[in-house]
């Protein structure tokens, strides 16, 4: 049975606990700083490569994190450096990554587009648009042959809709009844092309429901909305095993990457959506509750530059790998190998 919201859901109705959206703020305050000291870092630098930023979009990550369980898989984008801290993905290890030392979580080797870590069930990004769609299908497909029961988190963006993995993966899913949860980040641009210059049918939500699968669109700049809306949809999962697609309308507030100049967006347009800022958003909610104060806000400001802070030390002092072992992970190794 399909179900298509064709607006937003509204905010979660039943708040969740002080304490528990203060940890969803710190989690969004972590992903901002981190990509904030990554700018600089790039600016002078240290970081090569290319760099895409999640800046403005961090209520998706944390919410949808929130909603999974340790033994769930999460497949990503090349740009996941929120899903990963969200993840729990140390902050050492991603940075030092995207310093492209061998302490990163994926030895130095992948940088910002493959990040990697295999005990949190973290399959990594993937430098092609919908890369991740085919590997999240293939993963549910071996948990269902191996009776595992988990959900397959698999996230993407809008620009991946028109690939034609998109279209085989859903079909693909609700054919066999695989519970991977797609989480499309519909941020409005395919790198610089806004949406309904590319999609003829903007409804995305709408669109997946046509393959038979439970599909809603909910507001990405409400960490809350986005918690509530990824519970629901993985409780489901787990009682049916069927997939279910989430359309989570957000917005990046950088370009699309770093060597972007982002001239194909005005000025109005970004400040609109600034003003929907998801950290400021929940901040000011607290406040009114009287859950947060500017003292604790500030702290906890504080304690989130430390962490950077302390990463970013971390990666300067890592090692690079050594030459002689370059060839490491290019062959599968033997046991048996002299």
């Amino acid at each position: 049975m399909k179900t298509v919201s064709r607006r937003p859901r509204p905010a979660a109705s039943a708040r969740a606990g002080p304490a528990h959206r203060r940890d969803l703020l710190r989690q969004m305050l972590r992903i901002r700083r981190f990509e904030e000291r990554c700018v600089e870092l790039y600016s002078a630098t240290k970081i090569r490569g290319f760099l895409h930023l999640y800046i403005g979009e961090e209520a998706v990550a944390a919410g949808v994190m929130a909603a999974l369980e340790p033994a769930d898989a999460v497949v990503s984008t090349y740009r996941e450096h929120g899903h990963a801290l969200a993840r729990g993905v140390s902050m050492d290890a991603v940075m030092a990554e995207m310093y492209g030392k061998v302490t990163g979580c994926s030895h130095g080797r992948g940088g910002s587009m493959h990040l990697f870590d295999r005990a949190r069930n973290f399959y990594g990004g993937s430098a092609i648009v919908g890369g991740g769609l085919p590997l999240a299908v293939g993963l549910a497909l071996a948990d269902r042959m191996a009776g595992r029961i988990r959900v397959t988190a698999c996230f993407f963006g809008d620009g991946a809709v028109a690939e034609g993995e998109f279209h085989e993966c859903l079909n693909l899913a609700a054919l066999w009844h695989l519970p991977v949860l797609f989480l499309c980040e519909n941020n409005l641009y395919a790198m610089g092309t806004r949406i309904d210059r590319a999609q003829a049918n903007t409804d995305l939500a709408a669109r997946a429901a046509t393959y038979g699968m439970s599909s809603h669109a909910v507001d990405g700049m409400d960490v809350l909305a986005v918690e509530k809306a990824a519970r629901q949809a993985t409780a489901a999962m787990r009682a049916t095993g069927s997939p279910y697609f989430l359309e989570l309308r957000t917005y990046r507030f950088r370009a699309h990457s770093m060597y972007d100049p982002d001239r194909y967006r005005n000025k109005a347009e970004i400040a609109l959506w600034r003003q929907r800022d998801p950290i400021d958003s929940l901040a000011r909610l607290m406040s009114a509750d009287g859950e947060l104060d500017d003292a604790e806000l500030a702290q906890l400001n504080a304690d989130v530059e430390a962490e950077v802070s302390a990463a970013v030390a971390a990666a300067e002092q890592a090692p690079i790998e050594p030459v002689d072992e370059l060839i490491r992970f290019v062959y599968a190794e033997s046991a048996d190998a002299p």
